[in-house]
């Protein structure tokens, strides 16, 4: 018998997508030096995970408060941004839309068994990887930052912490849509635009 996955296992699930995809991205674009990240084994695939405490710990910020938005309903989208610090132009923009399924609406989703969930995630997390072949190279290592974005419901509680934003869209950037995962109560599909 297949085991899918109730919704605060879902969140979870997402949350921890979240965790190794803004990981991933942060080393990969070179935001942050390869040698703060160490290889972590996760969904049969070696991933890369900070060990600079205090981006561990502002990542662990952003996520318990996503955790919450989700467990909620609250939240529906995901956006890391990549900053030039010197000009504040976004150079990157990676969208991560989560749709929630709506089981008291009478539109029954079907259980997601949770390899399929994970077989998803792996596919999504490839191609993230993948990516750096065709995204254009960032000049100047170490003159970018990134910014998290939260598109929550009007009625969501938003911490102090987390101040009002323009949706930091690319004028005319380029776009690459990605492969998506689903689990039983949610669906999150991926892309990055980029200054060409």
């Amino acid at each position: 018998m297949s085991k899918s996955i109730s919704l605060k296992g879902s969140t979870r699930t997402i949350t921890e997508f979240f965790e190794y995809g803004i990981n991933s991205i942060l080393c990969q674009r070179g935001i942050y030096p390869s040698e703060d990240f160490v290889v972590v084994k996760k969904y049969e695939l070696s991933l890369l995970k900070t060990q600079d405490d205090d981006l561990k710990q502002y990542i662990r910020q952003i996520l318990s408060q996503v955790h919450r938005w989700l467990l909620g309903g609250k939240c529906n989208k995901i956006v890391l941004c990549i900053v030039d610090r010197d000009e504040g132009d976004i150079v990157e923009r990676w969208s991560f839309d989560i749709d929630h399924y709506q089981k008291d609406e009478g539109k029954e989703h079907e259980d997601v068994p949770l390899q399929e969930t994970q077989k998803q995630i792996r596919a999504l997390i490839r191609q993230i990887t993948a990516s750096v072949t065709f995204l254009p190279e960032l000049e100047d290592e170490g003159n970018y930052t990134f910014n998290v974005l939260a598109y929550t419901d009007a009625d969501a509680k938003v911490p102090l912490e987390w101040a009002d934003s323009d949706s930091k869209e690319i004028p005319d950037g380029e776009s690459v849509q990605f492969k998506s995962f689903s689990t039983s109560d949610h669906r999150v599909s991926a892309q990055v635009s980029y200054k060409y």
